[in-house]
């Protein structure tokens, strides 16, 4: 700064307007080219920081969607084995077979079990109300999340009505049909009966749909792990 007061001193003294007027635009396009350059220093930084937050707040999406995937599979399994079994049950009674007695007696048994996933976390909601939504400048991760909240909800819907089915029927019309500790079965008459398979008919028409929305959960998570994917390379 001192050397520019002096050669402004300079051009003074020696009445050079001119020189003067030219050093002084100069020197203001120097300042300004210094201020423009602490700016763009100063966005460059406020956009990594930024750009770091984003990949972080995706790691972490990633990472709990596939703990979901883990735990939504492993209900998918849960549930398919006992809709088997109870598809299973049902033909037998359709068939009136009463030499699989011993059979029925354990899947009966088996009919208060019921996959259970419920997803408390709400994945959207939180990135709205933590602000991180607007770190993810990609929106068709943020559409898809938004679909994947939807299909839990829908899911714990469905977790919830087949809950009230086997409590409030289920439950009650094996209490005097079998015998829990043995499996036996103490009055065959009362499962070989329209209403019994009525019964199973409709657990296993809830846990289709059970099946049906696990699996549609797990697509929209592959789906938002491939974009991420793409998002972090």
């Amino acid at each position: 700064m001192k050397l520019f007061k002096g050669i402004r001193q300079q051009f003074i003294q020696e009445s050079n307007v001119k020189k003067y007027l030219l050093y002084a635009i100069g020197e203001i396009l120097l300042v300004m080219i210094g201020i423009t350059l602490a700016f763009q220093l100063d966005n460059w930084n406020e956009n990594r920081e930024k750009k770091i937050s984003e990949i972080r707040t995706y790691e972490n999406i990633r990472d709990q969607i596939i703990g979901d995937k883990e735990l939504i599979q492993n209900q998918i399994d849960y549930n398919n084995n006992y809709m088997d079994q109870f598809e299973y049950a049902r033909k037998i009674i359709m068939a009136n077979d009463r030499t699989q007695m011993d059979t029925l007696g354990v899947i009966v048994g088996n009919l208060t079990n019921y996959s259970d996933f419920d997803r408390e976390g709400n994945i959207y909601e939180t990135l709205v109300n933590s602000g991180e939504i607007q770190l993810l400048r990609n929106q068709r991760i943020v559409d898809r999340i938004r679909v994947l909240e939807q299909r839990y909800n829908y899911i714990n819907r469905m977790e919830s009505i087949h809950y009230d089915v086997m409590l409030d029927h289920a439950a009650r019309s094996i209490t005097s049909v079998i015998n829990f500790a043995s499996a036996e079965v103490i009055k065959p008459e009362l499962i070989f009966t329209h209403e019994f398979q009525n019964l199973i008919f409709l657990l296993v028409q809830i846990m289709q749909e059970k099946d049906n929305t696990y699996l549609s959960a797990i697509n929209e998570i592959d789906g938002i792990l491939a974009l991420i994917d793409e998002e972090l390379k």
